[in-house]
């Protein structure tokens, strides 16, 4: 019974490599999928008097550190927004865009 027990765990411990080099193989022989999309990037122009959309308004970040990029301080009822590389000078009530400086 010794015997017997040693022969089936031999075959077992010698056996496992070669079922992993067949699921590997397995692998190999999968098509990969592939999807094409077109992409289209459209960059938009800011312009003064352009009141922003909700939409527009979740692109963009609000800048604290003005002084970093070289802007002047805002005035009471406005703020920095930037948008992609563009500095926005929106009304903080209605966002309208007063002033607009592109990098």
């Amino acid at each position: 019974m010794k015997k017997l027990t040693t022969v089936l765990l031999v075959a077992a411990v010698l056996a496992a490599p070669l079922l992993a080099t067949t699921e590997a193989s397995a692998q190999d022989h999968r098509r990969p999928v592939v999807v094409e999309r077109d992409v289209h990037v459209t960059k938009y122009r800011w312009t003064r008097g352009h009141r922003m959309t909700p939409v527009e308004r979740r692109h963009m970040r609000d800048v604290r550190d003005y002084h970093r990029y070289r802007l002047s301080a805002p005035p009471r009822g406005y703020r920095w927004v930037r948008v992609d590389n563009d500095f926005l000078l929106i009304g903080a009530v209605n966002g309208v865009i007063a002033n607009v400086v592109i990098r």
